[in-house]
């Protein structure tokens, strides 16, 4: 049975480490986590807000995830999509899903990215 996600991993291209540490702490606001010393040197970095994980490991080949992406809960999301527009990240509203206002933003290597919160 499963009881929860651990991690969510998406990839980026060798050597986007610093701009990725960049855009989701201080842009998402996440908190860079370690990569046990094993799994460091093969690049890529941890970030950890509250139980959720998100995970970037280095892959040669990088090609961006524009269609599977993780949905993250946020809390106040107008102000949330606002912070994120004034780093410079486009913010695209879908209301499209019945209960919850959302949008999708991409993060510095062209990952596609939902953020999302529940209605009332």
């Amino acid at each position: 049975m499963i009881t929860a996600v651990d991690h969510v991993q998406l990839a980026a291209p060798p050597g986007s480490e610093e701009r990725l540490r960049s855009y989701y702490i201080d842009v998402l606001g996440l908190t860079g986590i370690p990569k046990p010393p094993a799994l460091a040197a093969r690049g890529g970095c941890w970030f950890q807000s509250g139980p959720v994980q998100l995970h970037l490991g280095v892959e040669e080949d990088f090609r961006p995830a524009r269609k599977a992406h993780p949905g993250l809960r946020v809390a106040g999301i107008e102000t949330y999509a606002a912070r994120l527009e004034v780093h410079g990240a486009t913010v695209i509203w879908d209301e499209n899903l019945p209960g919850y206002r959302r949008f999708y933003s991409e993060d510095p290597v062209g990952n596609r990215l939902e953020f999302l919160e529940p209605l009332g």
